[in-house]
């Protein structure tokens, strides 16, 4: 890591100053950038639901639409395609990253606009093709996009990147769920389909703005080698090229990081494992202590979104001063210890006579006792804060792994990873619930954040170790 002179890093004293040092452009690219990737995301899973459900069609039917959503977490497979395939036209106007962006970006639109032409009772078979094609094409936008903001800054500007991305994000999210479902409401979903797609050219005027990265001269994994030992050989060339599009890109990985490669891999699937396991029975906690579903949604769905987005910045901003290992340490401590603040709210039991609300058993608030908005604010606030920093310095964190050559297929494969074990675990938590209890089920989601802070601090031991064996004088 290159030294950082006094003058520069005063400019980093702040937001204002972090942003300005790393470029007005970018940022803002990276905001439009991330308002269009967040955007597709709700109409493959709940904004689709809500519109199938509300025109009659069944619950096992709509359960069918969930397998599109397969695209986010098999999007490694085509990765390589992104990193090395140049598109006819497209690749000379724009540049190898902005160019699979914006392909990306029309497979979307013209997507939603041809769900927008069906409706569920006489276009079923229609509605799903555009999901597919949604997914597949919001997931390959992700895939372009993560490797052009790796491309475009310095490690030291990802994690700050990454909080501006999230903002954006976010504000996709929304308009594609609660500004969907009210235009829906006013004009019918054809109506609200048709105008997130008109939305979704905010992404490609980021395009259009964003600078193109440049392309690194060495590639690593063999690739200059075996590409030179076949050139001339047409077959040869083109196994060449496959190597480098696939296996090169875990060779590297491994050859860069040898043995610490595999406890880098189980950092990133541990790292967000307690958050997943927590997040499946959040809601179905809030409800069991007694909120509304208006008191939940205002304080999780609003003033919880942008908690998430205030720890995003602040971690942002953070890597930028001190680094992103730190931000990584103090993510995964405040992770685990946010979870506590649940085992509190949990403890807080109500005492009421059990009863049925709409065929649920609950333990109802009593009258003199009624559920704190308080105190659910203050859960809240301690994990989406907490959540946000923890997922901006685990994202800048695999940033930091890539190697430019390989990108986009080696960041896909970290993203894909990371979500996989909190997935599969995550569907044992209500059997912890029903074993454990609220209160022990959150102490046990803190407990589960321990590997990783021990993880964190091996890695960082690792770094360290290899920074004074690369800086130690050679004695000929």
């Amino acid at each position: 890591m290159t030294d950082i002179s006094a003058e520069r890093q005063g400019e980093r004293r702040s937001l204002l100053g972090s942003v300005i040092a790393l470029g007005w452009r970018r940022s803002a690219v990276m905001l439009l950038l991330g308002f269009s990737a967040g955007l597709p995301i709700l109409l493959v899973f709940s904004t689709l639901s809500a519109w199938l459900r509300l025109e009659g069609v069944s619950r096992t039917e709509i359960g069918f639409f969930a397998w599109a959503g397969m695209a986010y977490t098999f999007k490694f497979m085509w990765s390589p395609l992104v990193d090395r395939l140049p598109l006819p036209l497209l690749d000379r106007l724009l540049g190898r990253r902005r160019s699979w962006i914006l392909l990306a970006q029309i497979i979307v639109i013209g997507a939603i606009l041809l769900a927008s032409t069906a409706t569920p009772s006489t276009g079923l078979f229609v509605i799903a093709l555009a999901t597919v094609m949604i997914a597949f094409g919001s997931a390959t936008q992700d895939i372009a996009l993560d490797a052009w903001r790796i491309d475009v800054a310095e490690d030291e500007y990802q994690a700050l990147l990454v909080a501006i991305y999230q903002w954006g994000y976010r504000f996709g999210m929304i308009a594609a769920g609660a500004g969907a479902l009210v235009m829906a409401d006013f004009g019918g979903f054809s109506f609200a389909y048709t105008v997130l797609a008109a939305l979704m050219l905010i992404g490609v005027a980021g395009v259009f703005l964003a600078p193109e990265p440049a392309r690194p001269k060495a590639l690593g994994g063999g690739t200059e080698a075996i590409e030179g030992a076949v050139k001339g050989n047409p077959l040869g060339e083109a196994a060449a090229w496959l190597y480098s599009a696939v296996v090169a890109p875990f060779v590297d990985f491994i050859v860069r990081y040898r043995w610490i490669a595999l406890l880098i891999l189980t950092l990133i699937g541990a790292y967000r494992l307690n958050d997943f396991v927590l997040g499946f029975m959040a809601y179905p906690f809030y409800v069991d202590m007694g909120y509304t579903l208006s008191e939940i949604g205002a304080v999780s769905k609003v003033y919880g979104v942008f908690a998430m987005l205030a720890g995003a910045m602040l971690a942002g901003v953070a890597a930028t001063r001190w680094g992103v290992y730190p931000v990584l340490m103090v993510g995964a401590i405040i992770s685990a210890v946010s979870a506590l603040a649940f085992t509190w709210l949990a403890l807080l039991q109500p005492t009421g006579e059990i009863t049925l609300v709409n065929g649920i058993e609950m333990t109802p608030w009593p009258q003199e006792k009624n559920p704190s908005i308080l105190y659910l604010t203050l859960a809240i606030t301690a994990e989406n804060v907490a959540g946000g920093w923890a997922g901006t310095a685990l994202i800048a964190y695999m940033s930091s792994l890539t190697n430019r050559a390989f990108s986009a297929t080696q960041y896909a494969l970290f993203s894909s990873f990371y979500a996989l074990p909190g997935k599969l675990f995550g569907g044992f938590s209500g059997i912890m619930v029903d074993s454990l209890g609220y209160a022990n089920f959150f102490t046990t989601t803190a407990l589960i954040g321990a590997p990783a802070v021990l993880l964190v601090w091996i890695v960082m031991r690792w770094r360290a170790a290899r920074e004074v064996a690369a800086h130690k004088p050679q004695i000929s």
